[in-house]
């Protein structure tokens, strides 16, 4: 297995992901994720029966997955319904189960944590020291990357302000 196509532990039970390169996203198995968070005997079922309910109330979400070929479990590459993370967490959403509930007040946690960023900005440096000092960091060196991030962002504008545009260089070597 490769970081392209790998599998995923969730609670002793796999998670078949894709990475695609092209587009830079992973793509998860939706029947494998549906099967932890349910524990339905049958989770292929269960996801054409939501699939059918998310379209009947006009949802898009049922509209925009895609398929990809994934190893089943006798070893066989099978195409198998997948979605990249923003429509999982989506799809989460619609799953009535004691086990998706822990990722609904993620969501909604950092959703209304998004609201208040709008609000006041200066939370969103707050959150970000607080993450870095969670994961170990030194305050100074959390200084410092969050100073790399204003000076860049001046920067930045400034070539914006002069008219300096986005170039997306290709060279060609023979």
């Amino acid at each position: 297995m490769t970081k392209e196509n790998a599998i995923k532990l969730f609670q002793d039970k796999r998670v078949r992901v894709q990475w695609d390169e092209k587009q830079e996203k992973w793509f998860f198995s939706i029947i494998d994720v549906i099967e932890v968070l349910t524990d339905s005997p049958r989770p292929r079922k269960y996801w054409n029966a939501l699939k059918t309910k998310l379209k009947k109330e006009g949802g898009e979400l049922s509209h925009i997955l895609g398929q990809l070929k994934m190893q089943a479990a006798d070893g066989k590459l099978r195409l198998t319904d997948v979605a990249d993370t923003e429509q999982l967490l989506r799809l989460i959403q619609t799953i009535p189960s004691p086990k998706a509930e822990p990722f609904k007040v993620w969501l909604a946690k950092v959703g209304y944590e998004r609201i208040e960023e709008t609000e006041d900005p200066e939370l969103a440096f707050e959150r970000a020291m607080e993450t870095y000092l969670k994961k170990g960091y030194s305050k100074n060196w959390i200084n410092q990357r969050l100073k790399s991030i204003e000076v860049r962002k001046e920067l930045t504008d400034e070539w914006e302000l002069r008219g300096v545009k986005k170039r997306i260089r290709i060279c060609n070597i023979n």
